[in-house]
């Protein structure tokens, strides 16, 4: 199993970035997908997951700003982030929800003042 983010990249305080990631599971469409990130010191936490079915969730401090979308036909799951803020800042990887396989490398997303 492959996972390929994509996306990351230097942005303003404000700006927007979508983060892309290719997963290649077969059984893509059964699981339910998100996207996690972790900055410098601090342990890898979940932003956002969407159900197999498609629902989302967000952490509390993402809510109104990122949005997770899937297309299972391209095993793909996004990440749209708007109103981004410094503490946004962080490597994002994409994994299952429920029992994450081998983590990628991750897109870095910096965020500067």
């Amino acid at each position: 199993v492959q996972l390929q983010a994509s996306g990351g990249g230097l942005v303003q305080a404000g700006g927007s970035l979508r983060l892309s990631c290719v997963a290649s599971m077969t059984t893509f469409r059964i699981h339910a997908m998100a996207w996690y990130r972790q900055a410098p010191g601090k342990e890898r936490e979940v932003v956002a997951s969407i159900t197999s079915t498609g629902s989302p969730s967000y952490v509390d401090f993402v809510k109104g700003r990122f949005t997770i979308t899937r297309d299972d036909d391209k095993k793909t799951v996004s990440l749209q982030m708007t109103n981004l803020n410094v503490n946004d800042t962080a490597v994002y990887y994409c994994n299952k929800y429920i029992g994450p396989v081998v983590w990628g490398q991750g897109t870095q997303v910096t965020v500067s003042r």
